[in-house]
């Protein structure tokens, strides 16, 4: 079944590797019980096409990347996931349970008992056992941390001191410093004693003798530096750092702006304390866009593909319920003008024209503000600014379009006065779309709440009912 076609890209791979596994676990899904109780792995299964299948199936599981693993994991229902969760290479399993998402992650650990998490990951590193421990239970945590040497603890504790959106939740501890005052020889010397450097160590940070960070050393300088030439005519003085206390969105933008690979982590004192790496903000700017993509759909939280029913449901109900009031205020505005409908029926036929495009333009609108305020690229003179600006290009579209679509009102139900209406309503309601597509975001931002979150459903809301007030309003006035 796995696909081993040297030709297919990573992504082609994953998903022939995602289709594999899901085929083989429904098959072995009716076997599962037999699986779990035979011992080390060491299957004897009556049917030898059975027996074949287990066999291709954990072929492919040994083979995944522990991040591809984490891929499958959450694109299997809970029995297979389960199954399959069984079978993974246990020496993967704590880099598994880092890759997966949080709600996946607590479907597996459910399934895990006290040594099982205990060896999963007692040999992490110490930031990563920090990531994980909120979801851990206590008592595998003290296990694990009863291992840890005196410095290490501290480490762990530190980092679960802080809140998640903050740079000390995802700083990394190991780092390698050298002084200012010795050659870059008795550097490069320094370095060839370590069986491997860090991952993603691209500049080795300078240090005075009480840690105080004094610059950064390039590798890629230090490498063809004379021998004899001193750290502190090489190293950059010139440091991008941050804080623990910064906020974890803010640095990764900062490692997109100036194409970082690592960056030091110092206190208030300037002391070296940790490091940020960029596979930690690469993380960060995937999971910033996958909440702003949840919550303006008015979702609350990360959901299972999977996931039961009832967990489903409590996830989305706020704002489906919220939803539910402005349409039911939208068809109160359709019953204020019943009248006019009863008398013109090309209205009703007309109407969700007006709200359909100023919801797209409004959500338009709204994509583009969010975007700006996650980048910090707005302030309260820019916002005047964006504003004015999004107001013209609405008042461009809507004669545009409205004229468009007036012409064909006009052809269709041989009105002028319905095509001159349907002129004006796409405008206005164009116009209403820009206002609401910044203020919205830009009103919630300074609340200090998240400006995506439900904003998608708001400006739909909004335009839904504006529209149908003002174009019914419009031909109640002009055509009757």
């Amino acid at each position: 079944m796995a696909n081993t076609n040297e030709n297919l890209n990573v992504t082609e791979q994953l998903e022939n590797d995602i289709a594999d596994v899901q085929f083989l676990a429904e098959q072995l899904l009716p076997f599962r019980h037999d699986i779990q109780a035979e011992a080390n792995h060491q299957f004897s299964l009556p049917e030898p096409r059975i027996h074949a299948q287990l066999q291709m199936l954990m072929g492919i599981i040994q083979e995944l990347h522990p991040a591809d693993m984490a891929a499958v994991l959450e694109n299997l229902p809970p029995k297979e996931r389960e199954l399959v969760w069984l079978l993974a290479t246990p020496e993967d399993d704590g880099d598994v349970l880092l890759e997966v998402s949080d709600t996946v992650r607590e479907s597996l650990i459910e399934h895990m008992d006290t040594q099982e998490l205990v060896a999963a990951v007692e040999n992490l590193d110490v930031d990563e056992l920090a990531e994980l421990a909120d979801t851990l239970p206590e008592n595998v945590v003290a296990e694990v941390m009863k291992d840890l040497n005196e410095e290490e603890r501290a480490q762990v504790q530190a980092a679960m001191s802080y809140q998640d959106e903050q740079v000390g939740a995802v700083m990394d501890f190991e780092i390698v410093s050298v002084r200012a005052d010795v050659s870059c020889e008795v550097v490069l010397r320094y370095l060839r004693r370590f069986d491997s450097l860090p991952n993603h160590t691209d500049k080795i940070f300078v240090v005075d003798e009480n840690d105080i960070l004094q610059g950064v050393l390039p590798i890629r300088k230090l490498l063809v530096a004379a021998p004899e030439e001193l750290v502190e005519n090489v190293m950059a003085k010139e440091v991008v750092q941050f804080s623990p206390l910064d906020d974890v969105a803010d640095a990764a933008a900062a490692f997109e702006r100036y194409d970082l690979v690592t960056a030091p982590v110092v206190d208030e004192n300037r002391k070296l304390i940790a490091r940020l790496t960029v596979d930690e903000m690469v993380d960060v700017i995937r999971e910033e866009t996958e909440a702003d993509m949840l919550n303006m759909a008015g979702l609350q939280e990360d959901e299972d593909l999977f996931a039961p029913v009832w967990d489903s449901v409590k996830n989305r109900w706020v704002w489906l319920a919220i939803n539910l009031f402005t349409a039911f205020v939208a068809s109160r505005v359709i019953g204020f003008f019943e009248d006019s409908i009863s008398q013109i029926v090309a209205l009703a036929a007309l109407m969700p024209i007006v709200a359909g495009i100023g919801g797209n333009s409004g959500n338009q609108t709204i994509t583009m503000i969010v975007r700006a305020l996650a980048n910090s690229q707005i302030s309260k003179s820019q916002a005047i600014r964006l504003l004015k600006k999004e107001l013209g290009v609405a008042l461009v579209n809507g004669i545009i379009w409205g004229s468009a679509m007036g012409l064909v009102a006009w052809l269709l139900y041989g009105s002028l006065g319905i095509g001159l209406v349907m002129v004006a309503a796409m405008t206005l309601n164009l116009l209403l779309a820009a206002v609401l597509g910044v203020m919205i975001p830009v009103t919630m931002e300074r609340f200090g709440k998240d400006p995506a979150l439900g904003s998608s459903v708001m400006i739909t809301a909004v335009t839904d009912s504006g529209g149908f007030l003002i174009f019914l309003g419009l031909a109640t006035v002009f055509l009757l």
